[in-house]
């Protein structure tokens, strides 16, 4: 129960719920609290929260400590990290409900359930129920990839596919594949070990050999998709900046009927030799605002490694900005002179 005042919030939790589990071990989470709306203070007596401060600021913690408590209600897991985004979510919209965010599951295997962590996570794991091709780009560890498959994996227990397809161009970093040691299987299999890792994140790993040779899972390099229509299927390709324009058209005309296909990738980050365009780049112009096709974009702010590795993609993007006014300035003086 919530009454509210000018300045004041009273949160009044029910005596049912363990207030160690919605405020964390040692106050964790009212730190975090605390952290995220530093103009407001928060103070708890047994069971009861005050929230005081600036009206605004009050009204979006009280709105906080409630997703919260909805979020603990349905057995989401609260961390410092969660909490933390989903302060950001309100801020972010004030008509989103982050609890439907943390509370949206799409698989559970062996105890664990896996469920979008961001807003933008949520919406593109939504737009691949309701578009037939979906592009996910973004940097890295924001989930692309992770959450693509296991869409893949619960449409396959679902029954709405027949297979799983996964795929990735073999892009040659720095060594040919033809110097590199073992039968094609073994040179190729560091390329696609991120896509078995997410696989056995989702199903069985015992499960996982009779599916890949019964070919309900398929687990291939993109070249092998050349010629074939693909249908019944969920195919994901991945690290789609490093395919070539003439590569990611061929991809695209597989699909056949009853088919969902994900393209995820991150176009800051394109292994192509200096001059070949990506065909991730390219199709974004080609392709936006064609009918049952959607273009999903997260950032730094869906990020859920290493809360470092968020601050790093945004300090290169701070420092490819830099380069391009640089460049873009001498390019000018050159006009003037």
């Amino acid at each position: 129960m919530t009454t509210t005042t000018d300045t004041q919030a009273k949160i009044v939790v029910p005596a049912s719920l363990n207030m160690v589990t919605l405020l964390g071990s040692g106050d964790e989470l009212l730190r975090v609290v605390e952290r995220a709306f530093p103009t407001v203070d928060v103070h708890v007596r047994g069971n009861e929260i005050t929230v005081t401060g600036d009206r605004v600021e009050v009204a979006l913690v009280d709105r906080l400590i409630g997703e919260m408590l909805t979020a603990v209600r349905a057995g989401a897991g609260l961390t410092a990290d969660a909490l933390d985004r989903l302060a950001g979510m309100l801020r972010l919209d004030a008509d989103v409900r982050p609890a439907d965010v943390l509370t949206a599951n799409i698989l559970t295997n062996r105890g664990r359930t896996i469920r979008p962590k961001t807003l933008n996570q949520k919406n593109y794991v939504d737009a691949i129920d309701q578009h037939t091709i979906v592009f996910g780009i973004g940097p890295a560890g924001t989930g692309k990839t992770y959450l693509a498959v296991a869409k893949a994996v619960q449409a396959l227990q679902a029954k709405r596919v027949t297979r799983i397809i996964l795929t990735r161009p073999a892009v040659e970093a720095g060594e040919r594949l033809g110097f590199l040691p073992g039968t094609l299987s073994e040179k190729i299999d560091p390329y696609l070990r991120p896509l078995y890792d997410a696989l056995h994140d989702m199903i069985d790993p015992d499960l996982i050999p009779r599916l890949m040779t019964s070919g309900t899972i398929e687990v291939a390099p993109l070249a092998y998709m050349r010629g074939r229509t693909l249908s019944d299927a969920f195919i994901i390709l991945d690290e789609a900046q490093n395919t070539s324009p003439e590569q990611m058209k061929m991809f695209l005309t597989r699909l056949g009927f009853g088919s969902t296909m994900v393209i995820t990738g991150d176009t800051t980050q394109i292994d192509l030799p200096t001059g070949t365009a990506s065909g991730l780049r390219v199709v974004e112009s080609i392709l936006e605002g064609v009918d049952d096709i959607t273009f999903c974009r997260l950032d730094s702010k869906d990020v859920v490694r290493h809360n470092l590795v968020g601050r790093i993609v945004d300090a290169y993007a701070r420092d490819d900005a830099e380069k391009l006014a640089a460049s873009q300035a001498s390019l000018s003086r050159t006009d003037r002179a």
